[in-house]
């Protein structure tokens, strides 16, 4: 992955750049298959239901994961990379004459289906968010979706009292179940919901905001 002021896209397999090509594929299906599972099933969910969903042996995901906290941490590089990808296609679009709303709208659609919210409770204890390929991933994710929000803002169709931090507090609340539910019963209404939050951002504004707009910085402190 290119650092945080580079623009180039993440390997899919940045934790473990020297492992042989089928070890990767293993290693990338792990990952993916623990995020399906901790979306669906929270801390319910096995490291063998896990392996099964990747196809593999227990074995094979003790080798590349000898704990939790190892897999998690990989879930959440692999997230934040993928959702840093996606901005960056965003960032494309607009470039080749997509209109700015249009690509950060495209963004933020591909961005709920990580499903962030689900799995912010399960991870969130037990990653360092200091360690530097995450740092780099989140400060890269950061930068590309600052730059989304300030086309949309100069072409005059963002409002102009939101930010970044809004944006990646609705994130999670948006793909969070509620109490008692699960994640895939969002999918009920998550196209509605996301779609009510995107027309909240269009300009001109139909009401102001309360309190300041929630910067980048703001969203870091909590």
């Amino acid at each position: 992955m290119a650092d945080a002021a580079g623009g180039g896209r993440s390997t899919g397999v940045s934790a473990a750049p020297h492992l042989r090509a089928d070890a990767a594929r293993n290693r990338e299906r792990i990952v993916e298959a623990a995020r399906e599972a901790l979306a669906l099933h929270g801390t319910e969910a096995s490291l063998d239901e896990i392996a099964r969903r990747a196809g593999v042996g227990n074995a094979t995901l003790y080798r590349h994961f000898p704990d939790r906290s190892a897999l998690a941490h990989d879930v959440v590089l692999a997230v934040a990379e993928r959702i840093a990808d996606r901005a960056q296609d965003a960032l494309d679009e607009e470039g080749g004459g997509c209109d700015p709303f249009d690509a950060l709208s495209r963004f933020v659609a591909a961005a709920v289906e990580e499903r962030i919210g689900a799995l912010c409770p399960v991870l969130s204890g037990g990653v360092d968010e200091r360690e530097p390929r995450l740092l780099a991933a989140r400060l890269r994710l950061e930068r590309l979706v600052g730059e989304l929000f300030d086309r949309a803002r100069r072409a005059g169709r963002l409002r102009a009292d939101a930010d970044v931090g809004d944006l990646l507090v609705a994130l999670g609340q948006l793909t969070r179940p509620l109490p008692g539910t699960e994640c895939a019963q969002l999918d009920r209404f998550l196209g509605r919901h996301l779609r009510i939050f995107l027309d909240g951002l269009r300009a001109p504004a139909r009401s102001e905001l309360p309190g300041r707009a929630a910067t980048v910085e703001a969203f870091r402190q909590g």
